[in-house]
């Protein structure tokens, strides 16, 4: 609920002036403010999977704490492959 109450936070203004400029003649920019209306408008759910939610973090910190044995192995490893986790 919330992901889509910020994606028409963000995506309502920018419908409303596509619609503005194709009433005004103006359909390139109509199209383009439409089409970056949609693009917000799904951004932050595409963004909560992608990084998860709360749930999803705390899972992962208390994994981490969980086993003190994979910390040394963890130490070794480098800081892109941390973020590369799917």
């Amino acid at each position: 609920m919330l992901q889509t109450a910020l994606g028409l936070s963000m995506a309502g203004p920018m419908v409303i002036v596509g619609v503005e400029f194709l009433r005004g003649g103006q359909p390139v920019f109509g199209v383009g403010f439409l089409a970056l209306g949609v693009l917000a408008l799904f951004f932050p759910s595409w963004l909560g999977r992608r990084i998860g939610g709360p749930r999803t973090w705390i899972r992962r910190r208390l994994d981490r704490r969980g086993s003190d044995d994979e910390e040394d192995e963890t130490d070794s490893q480098s800081l892109l492959s941390r973020f590369r986790r799917d």
